[in-house]
């Protein structure tokens, strides 16, 4: 399935009803999120939902949800983005890995912590009583679209809510990412985020990427 596409069908929809509909946008980090806010702010009322549990150490936390504010008061955008953080909650992560901690990354155990963080913000949509949830976990070249679309689908079956399907890395939205990353000098981590990514880690990577 072409998510994009998908996607594209139901804001053309949208646009012809004159709607901007409310979404509740899950995040993993500032870079990520710049070219999805910039395409979906056009479109919708966006609140983003910094939901991360999985990041190691706190330190990192703490930086990535300061760029992720940092950008959304400078970004450019036709409607206003609001902020919302979840709770940091280390030991959640810890629990879910347990026994999963071999295995490679991009495997069981990263689609056990897409399911997590997209269960809280499916429930946050539910609760707040959103028109769309959905991600950028999508705009990853390394995160599977298929896995992430299936996933965000049946949990928003299961609440009630309409899962916004997407794959943010098509027609360049990545390579927009980058660029927007650039302009607004934020802080571009080299691992995904949990202390099993740092595994993967470039040896030679720089400590951070601007």
């Amino acid at each position: 399935m072409n998510y994009q596409k998908e996607m594209e069908k139901i804001i053309e929809t949208l646009k012809k009803e004159g709607k901007v509909p409310t979404l509740l946008l899950h995040s993993c980090c500032g870079p990520c999120s710049s070219s999805v806010l910039e395409y979906l702010s056009r479109y919708f009322q966006v609140t983003l939902f910094f939901y991360n549990p999985n990041i190691f150490p706190e330190e990192e936390y703490s930086r990535r949800i300061v760029e992720q504010q940092m950008l959304i008061d400078k970004l450019e955008v036709l409607h206003p983005i609001s902020f919302c953080a979840g709770t940091y909650d280390n030991e959640r992560f810890e629990e879910l890995a347990r026994g999963k901690e071999e295995m490679k990354e991009g495997g069981e155990r990263c689609f056990a912590c897409y399911e997590l963080r997209l269960r809280e913000a499916v429930d946050m949509a539910r609760k707040g009583g959103f028109d769309f949830v959905t991600t950028t976990l999508t705009v990853s070249p390394m995160k599977s679209a298929e896995k992430l679309n299936a996933i965000g689908k049946k949990l928003a079956e299961e609440y009630g809510v309409q899962y916004l399907p997407s794959d943010f890395k098509k027609k360049n939205g990545y390579k927009r990412s980058i660029e927007l990353s650039k302009q607004y000098h934020l802080y571009r981590q080299d691992y995904c985020g949990c202390r099993f990514s740092v595994r993967t880690k470039p040896a030679n990577s720089e400590k951070e990427k601007r």
